[in-house]
């Protein structure tokens, strides 16, 4: 059975999703705001490694158990009132193809289980809505000698 608008991923594909406490600026004052979102494999090996991360929280389960049609279903395993991320279908496709193309990664946590015992800090803040602003002091300055042929 093939679900959401990507027509390779199916309903029993693995995916992990996780509870992440980010930040919302707001007045100058930072949010606190609980998101879900989808662990692809790699960063999810990455957070069982013992990286700090923002990850409150991950679940093992299934793309049409996250995802029914092009609507995200909230894990009851997770507290009420919590938001999606941004793009949560297209990342949740991602992710899930993720775990296809390293099935060893479905093992860390079984569909139906919930691994808490990460690294959480919020020491380095995921602020959502940040803007970056670039500017010539930024650029890194070069030795006056780096493209000269000695």
């Amino acid at each position: 059975m093939t679900t959401g608008t990507a027509s390779s991923t199916t309903a029993e594909d693995y995916v992990v999703v996780g509870l992440a406490t980010c930040f919302i600026k707001t007045e100058g004052k930072l949010e606190s705001v609980k998101i879900i979102e989808p662990i692809p494999s790699a960063a999810l090996e990455a957070i069982l490694k013992g990286i700090p991360t923002s990850y409150e929280m991950a679940l093992g389960t299934t793309y049409g158990a996250v995802l029914q049609g092009d609507t995200p279903q909230q894990p009851t395993q997770f507290p009420a009132g919590t938001q999606f991320c941004d793009e949560f279908v297209e990342r949740l496709q991602a992710t899930a193809r993720s775990y296809a193309t390293r099935p060893v990664a479905t093992k860390h946590i079984p569909v139906g289980e919930v691994k808490s015992d990460f690294n959480f800090s919020t020491e380095r803040k995921r602020t959502l809505n940040s803007e970056r602003i670039v500017s010539a002091e930024d650029n890194v300055k070069q030795h006056s000698h780096t493209h000269k042929v000695l």
